[in-house]
């Protein structure tokens, strides 16, 4: 099946989450989806074997002029921009240029990590990189075109045009996760201060942009009168487009890259083939590896972990490495996987239709049979249900009834109606009726003695009474 034909598939598969887990409405196509979210445009592109096999875009870049969308119109990116700033840091750190473990106020010249009531805290990129620095400030909701734009140093300061607070550290740093786009500029303005550039944007583009054939893509803002046209226009909400069409971000390095899945996608098809081994890309095999680990030494064995501009899945030897974007107007995302070479790219113009994102990744990675993706519950059979049979009762009183049934069993809680349970393993049910599981633990002589209903927010364990 070509790839045109593949993405066909595609687009009539995608299927909606209901409220109850691993179940979805039957497939709907992307336009029916668009419509029902208010979402005027997307685009996508699709990487197999480390090669793009799709790029197309569906709807329209302004709901104003029905302009439709093409494979050039240029998105805000969001937070990927995070991912292609920490490549470009990578890339220095590299050459030399850079220590990921310095302190990151011998780099900041025009402005400095504020001690707090005498204590200097010790930033390093690599705290800044995997959000582990301790710094203030989520997010950026950036400003109008005909708002003052402030300076990164009045970013930081918290100071008027500003319009979000002082970037501090409040938490030691290294020793948790906490995401922070603040710390991201305050990388920004260190990178900027040590090698003496003007212009951020000018210096991305030396450094990742250009390199990489990036052509669409810039980490100007305000968005130069020449790249305009291309630009689509944010609509934050029920498909209206937003004041002056776009917003703009000063916090670049954290949130201000422009750019088209085909760009974001040859930046991935990059870094999967660096991690392949080939010597011929923009970073060596080594530091992309360096990038890809757990920062946290309690994370080194963990499955999901942040890494350097990265946020990563592992099982085994396939790892996924993703990054989302949200701004005014615009949600994106991007997966990778190694070692399969397998990925995406999906960008909108509109935060009301921000489930699209996942529900096009579910319907591309079946499609393609990506790894580390969401599966469907498998169910087991066991050969005795009698054995979790009786009365159970947690500490505050509560009480719950289990009665086999065929090839499953039955949960009555309380007064309210039995619910069916189907075994996932020896000792463990779900149900498709309620998002609960219960997962029966044994005794030293193996009878069960014990029960946790796991439900989303909340586990009540409960002691098998004698029966």
């Amino acid at each position: 099946m070509n790839a045109n034909s593949r993405l066909e598939d595609i687009l009539r598969k995608l299927k909606v989450e209901s409220a109850f887990s691993d179940q979805y409405s039957p497939p709907k196509h992307l336009t029916e989806r668009m419509s029902e979210l208010q979402n005027p445009g997307v685009s996508l592109a699709i990487i197999d074997d480390f090669e793009l096999v799709s790029v197309d875009a569906f709807g329209v870049s302004d709901t104003r002029t029905q302009n439709k969308l093409t494979n050039d119109s240029l998105f805000l990116a969001g937070s990927i921009s995070k991912s292609v700033f920490a490549t470009g840091v990578m890339l220095l750190v590299q050459q030399g240029k850079l220590d990921l473990d310095e302190d990151i106020n011998k780099y900041l010249t025009s402005w400095k990590i504020p001690a707090n009531q005498g204590w200097q805290p010790r930033v390093t990129l690599r705290n800044i990189l995997s959000h582990t620095a301790g710094l203030t400030v989520h997010g950026f909701p950036g400003y109008l075109t005909t708002e003052k734009i402030p300076t990164t140093v009045q970013v930081l300061n918290g100071e008027p045009p500003a319009n979000t607070p002082a970037v501090v550290v409040n938490q030691l740093p290294g020793v948790e996760f906490r995401y922070s786009g603040g710390g991201t500029t305050v990388g920004q303005l260190a990178v900027c201060d040590h090698l003496n550039e003007l212009s951020f944007a000018t210096l991305m583009n030396r450094l990742v942009l250009q390199p990489l054939n990036m052509d669409s893509s810039t980490f100007e803002n305000p968005l130069p009168k020449s790249r305009v046209a291309q630009a689509s226009v944010a609509h934050p909400s029920n498909g209206v487009p937003l004041e002056g069409n776009y917003p703009v971000y000063p916090e670049m390095a954290a949130a201000g890259l422009w750019s088209t899945p085909k760009d974001l996608a040859n930046f991935g098809i990059d870094l999967l083939k660096s991690l392949r081994g080939s010597t011929d890309q923009l970073l060596q095999q080594s530091t992309l590896q360096d990038m890809l680990k757990p920062q946290l030494r309690h994370q080194g064995e963990s499955k999901e972990y942040a890494g350097l501009g990265f946020f990563c899945e592992r099982d085994g030897e396939d790892i996924c490495f993703y990054h989302g974007g949200w701004d005014e107007g615009f949600v994106c995302s991007i997966r990778l996987h190694h070692p399969t070479g397998k990925g995406a790219v999906v960008m909108i113009n509109s935060n009301a239709g921000h489930l699209l994102i996942d529900e096009i990744f579910q319907a591309i990675a079946e499609e393609y049979d990506w790894p580390l993706r969401p599966s469907k519950t498998h169910f087991v059979e066991i050969p005795n249900y009698e054995q979790f049979v009786g009365e159970y009762v947690s500490e505050s009183g509560l009480t719950a009834t289990i009665i086999p049934i065929d090839k499953g069993i039955t949960l009555q809680f309380e007064s309210q109606a039995p619910v069916l349970f189907y075994p996932t393993s020896e000792t463990t049910f779900t149900s498709e009726v309620i998002n609960t599981e219960l997962e029966f633990s044994r005794d030293d002589d193996g009878n069960i003695f014990q029960m946790d209903a796991k439900l989303e927010n909340v586990t009540a364990r409960m002691t098998r009474k004698s029966r």
